[in-house]
């Protein structure tokens, strides 16, 4: 498939997903462009296309979203930036990716196995920022910045809208950060903005679709739905 059509089908997807759950941008649209473009050219876009997905949606449900928790998380987060960025032109990807996919395996088998209702409580504070500094690291290396605190979240126990305040602002910040520190570095050229607008129309499309489905989930439905994502996520960083 031409990398024309296989850009915005990436986008599509990705902009669903993350309108219904909140993050994703970059576990799909690396799963889908991974196999036609370089890393070091297809992060600096997923982070691109990754913020413009996580605007829309924070801007409709602004006031539906508990943004409580976020500040420790979001603070640590930009510190870890820096270091992903710089393990991005320094290390071998592969290997980093097959490690977040068999992790987050094993995480949901973890789920299902543990006593229903289990919830960490302990580390307060302290636990919630070194949480946001490995979502910094994750973001600045491969745009995955959403991992971390989506699953820390679902571990503390917050309602959907405490999650949701979490880590989705939390992506659109450490986004922001990335595509800063990655344009400094000289990993953003006029590629970077040509294939962006390529797919700005399937992201409008794919957030309106997706939208529609976060209204229709309860707490219970929207955590099923995380999981379920979670899962899929990691078989696809491992194949």
């Amino acid at each position: 498939m031409p990398i024309e059509l296989v850009i915005p089908l990436g986008a599509l997807l990705a902009a669903f997903v993350v309108a219904a759950a909140g993050f994703g941008d970059a576990l799909v649209l690396g799963a889908i462009w991974f196999q036609v473009i370089d890393p070091v050219d297809a992060v600096p876009l997923i982070v691109a296309c990754g913020f413009s997905m996580h605007v829309l949606p924070l801007i409709r449900l602004r006031r539906e979203l508990d943004y409580g928790q976020l500040p420790v998380f979001a603070v640590m987060g930009v510190l870890g930036v820096p270091l992903g960025a710089w393990l991005l032109v320094h290390i071998q990807p592969g290997p980093f990716r097959l490690a977040i996919g068999w992790f987050l395996i094993l995480y949901i088998g973890f789920v299902f196995v543990m006593p229903r209702g289990l919830k960490v409580s302990a580390g307060g504070k302290a636990a919630d920022g070194l949480v946001g500094l490995a979502g910094g690291v994750l973001g600045g290396f491969a745009g995955l910045s959403g991992i971390a605190p989506t699953l820390w979240a679902g571990l503390r126990d917050w309602p959907k809208a405490g999650q949701r305040g979490v880590y989705q602002p939390f992506c659109l910040i450490m986004h922001a950060v990335t595509f800063a520190w990655l344009s400094w570095q000289g990993l953003v050229d006029i590629q970077t903005f040509e294939r962006l607008l390529w797919a700005l129309p399937a992201i409008a499309v794919g957030t309106w679709l997706g939208l529609m489905l976060y209204k229709k989930l309860d707490d219970r439905l929207f955590r099923q739905m995380i999981l379920g994502l979670i899962l899929v996520s990691g078989v696809a960083l491992i194949v």
